[in-house]
C-alpha cells in the first residue's frame, strides 16, 4: 500500500499538474483577464442560469401530423391504383380528418381494397393498424387515421423536430444549447450568452419545407383570385403578397427533403442575394425527369407555404443542381441555407413562451456560489488542520488540488456549469473531507491498538479505502442515473459529482498516500501526532 516506484510518482504528478494547468483558463476568465489566444482554452461554459440567455418554448399543432398523414396517404394510393391501370377512382377528398374516393367501377371494390390494405398496414410499436378502412354506399372508400398511428406520427415528428433544431442552433455557433421534448408537442430550447433572441426566432420559426410543383396553367385568374382551383390542384400564395397566387398541381412535385447542400451566395446576373441547393442522387433523377418532360411550361418553387417565384422551364435540368431566388436579404438567404441543410421540421413550430435572463442574476449567483465555496473550504481546512495536524496539511493539500482538476476535466471535457452544478461542486469538497477523516480515524485507531506507526498508516490506507470505495460507488450509481433519466439543470448537476468523486477518491486517497509513504519514508517517524 505504501510502495511507490519512481514512475509511478512520476505518472501521478504528471496526472495532476495536467488537471490542474486545465483550469486556469476558466480561472483567467473569472477574473477577467484575457488568455493568450496561441495557447489551448479548456474553458467551462456557464449555463442559462449563471451566463444569462434566451428561453424559448415551441409548440407543435398535432392535427397537422393527421393531415400530412392524409395527404401522404393520397399520393401512395394513387400511385398504387396507377400501377393497376384499370382502377379508376373520383370525387377525391382528403378534408374532415380523412381520406374519401370513389371507384368509378363498383366490381372493382375487392381489388381496390386489396391494392389499398398493404398502404395501412404500418402497424409499430402500437400492434394496432394505423388506418381503419370503411366501404360506403357500395363503392365509396373512407380511409381514417387510427389515434394509435397519429399518436406514434407525433412523437416520430416531434423527435426528428428535435433534432433539425439542434442542427439549426449548433450552426449558428452557439455554446452549449439544452433541448430537449416537454410534453407530447412542445420543445424547451435554451441557448446561454444568447441575450438577442430575435434571429433565433425567425430560424426555429422557420419550417423549410421547400417544394417544386408544377403551375396549373388552366386555372382562371378569376378563379384563382377568388381561390378556386382546378381539380387536382391547389392554391398558393406568393410570397410578396403584391402578386397574389397561382394555382399549381398538388401532386407529382418535388420535396426539398433529398437536398445534400444549400449554400448562400449572389447571383452572377444581378448580384442578388439566392440559395444554391444541390440534390442528392434521387432527387436530382426526379428534377432532370420533372423538367425534361415538362420543357416551356411553368414550375413554382414554394417555401413553407409560400411561392417565392414561378420561373418558366427553358429546358431540362440535368446537374442535380438549382438557385433559389426571391428578393432575399444576406442575412434571409444566410438563414434559409442553414434551414435547408438542417432538414425541413416535419410540423410547424410557434413560440409560445420567451423570456431573456440577464447576465447580471447569473453574475450574482457565481458570487454567491463562491462565498460559500471559499467559506465552506476555509472552515473545513482549519478544522482538518487543527484536528490532524501534519495528515490534516496533507488533507487540505488534496483538497485544493480537487477543486482544481474539477475544474480542469470541466473544461477539457467541455461541460456546461449551471447553478445546481455549484451545489454538487461544494458536496463533492464535503466528501473529499470526509475520507480523509476516514482514513486518519482509522490511523489513530490503529495506532490505539499498538500498531507500529508505518503498520498504523498502511492499515488505516487498506481498511478505510473499502469503505470510501463503497461509499462512493453508490453515489456515482445515483449521480448516472440522474444523468440518464435528468434533464437541464438535473444532468449538469450529475456531471460535476461524477467528476468530483472520481477527483475527490483520487486525491484524497492516492495521493494524500503517496505523500504520507514520502514522508514516512524520509523522516522515519516513532510517533504520529493525530
Amino acid at each position: 500500500m505504501l510502495d511507490f516506484p519512481r514512475w509511478k510518482v512520476l505518472w501521478l504528478w504528471a496526472l495532476t499538474i495536467v488537471g490542474m494547468l486545465a483550469a486556469v483558463p476558466s480561472l483567467t476568465a473569472t477574473a477577467g483577464l484575457n488568455w493568450p489566444s496561441v495557447l489551448p482554452e479548456p474553458k467551462i461554459n456557464l449555463g442559462l442560469d449563471l451566463a444569462g440567455g434566451s428561453h424559448i418554448l415551441l409548440e407543435a399543432d398535432p392535427s397537422q401530423v393527421r393531415q400530412q398523414r392524409i395527404e401522404g396517404m393520397e399520393e401512395s394510393v394513387r400511385n398504387k391504383l396507377r400501377q393497376s391501370g384499370d382502377i379508376r377512382i373520383s370525387d377525391i377528398s382528403n378534408r374532415d380528418g380523412a381520406l374519401t374516393f370513389v371507384v368509378a367501377d363498383p366490381t372493382k371494390v375487392d381489388a381496390v381494397r386489396e391494392a389499398v390494405l398493404p398502404l395501412t398496414s404500418g402497424a409499430g410499436l402500437t400492434g394496432q393498424r394505423d388506418w381503419k378502412i370503411d366501404v360506403v354506399d357500395g363503392n365509396r372508400f373512407v380511409l381514417t387515421p387510427s389515434q394509435e398511428g397519429i399518436d406514434q406520427a407525433v412523437t416520430q415528428a416531434m423527435d426528428t423536430a428535435v433534432e433539425v433544431v439542434r442542427k439549426r442552433i449548433d450552426a449558428l455557433g452557439t455554446k452549449e444549447p439544452t433541448i430537449i421534448r416537454q410534453g407530447a408537442n412542445r420543445i424547451v430550447v435554451q441557448v446561454p450568452g444568447l441575450q438577442d433572441p430575435q434571429a433565433l426566432k425567425n430560424l426555429l420559426g422557420q419550417t423549410a419545407k421547400l417544394e417544386f410543383k408544377l403551375v396549373d396553367t388552366s386555372a382562371l385568374p378569376s378563379d384563382v383570385a377568388r381561390g378556386i382551383a382546378p381539380p387536382g390542384s391547389e392554391i398558393v400564395p406568393y410570397q410578396d403578397p403584391k402578386l397574389g397566387a397561382i394555382a399549381v398541381k398538388r401532386l407529382g412535385g418535388i420535396r426539398g427533403d433529398q437536398l445534400t447542400n444549400a449554400q448562400q451566395t449572389n447571383s452572377q446576373q444581378t448580384n442578388e442575394p439566392v440559395v444554391n441547393i444541390t440534390f442528392n442522387s434521387d432527387g436530382g433523377e426526379k428534377f432532370a425527369k420533372l423538367t425534361t418532360q415538362n420543357v416551356n411550361k411553368p414550375f413554382a418553387i414554394i417555401l413553407d407555404g409560400k411561392v417565392l417565384s414561378a420561373p418558366n422551364i427553358n429546358e431540362p435540368i440535368l446537374g442535380g443542381s438549382a438557385v433559389i431566388s426571391g428578393r432575399f436579404t444576406t442575412e434571409s438567404a444566410n438563414q434559409l441555407a442553414i434551414a435547408l441543410r438542417s432538414g425541413a421540421l416535419p410540423v410547424d413550430l410557434k413560440v409560445v413562451e420567451e423570456r431573456t435572463v440577464g447576465p447580471d442574476l447569473g453574475a450574482d449567483s457565481i458570487r454567491k456560489g463562491m462565498i460559500a465555496m471559499l467559506v465552506g473550504t476555509g472552515a473545513l481546512m482549519g478544522f482538518i488542520l487543527i484536528t490532524y495536524g501534519r495528515f490534516g496539511v496533507y488533507a487540505n493539500l488534496a483538497l485544493v488540488v480537487n477543486v482544481l482538476m474539477i475544474l480542469g476535466i470541466m473544461g477539457i471535457v467541455g461541460t456546461t456549469l449551471t447553478l445546481p452544478g455549484i451545489a454538487g461542486f461544494v458536496l463533492t469538497i464535503g466528501a473529499a473531507v470526509d475520507a480523509n477523516v476516514l482514513i486518519n480515524e482509522r490511523i489513530r485507531e490503529e495506532r490505539h491498538r499498538g500498531r507500529r506507526v508505518v503498520q498504523a498508516v498502511e492499515m488505516g490506507y487498506k481498511e478505510a479505502s473499502r469503505a470510501i470505495f463503497d461509499a462512493n460507488i453508490t453515489n456515482v450509481i445515483a449521480a448516472v442515473l440522474m444523468f440518464a433519466f435528468g434533464t437541464g439543470p438535473v444532468r449538469g448537476f450529475a456531471v460535476v459529482l461524477m467528476i468530483g468523486i472520481v477527483t475527490s477518491v483520487f486525491t484524497a486517497v492516492t495521493m494524500t498516500r503517496m505523500w504520507v509513504a514520502q514522508w514516512l519514508r524520509r523522516a522515519r517517524p516513532s510517533e504520529l501526532s493525530l
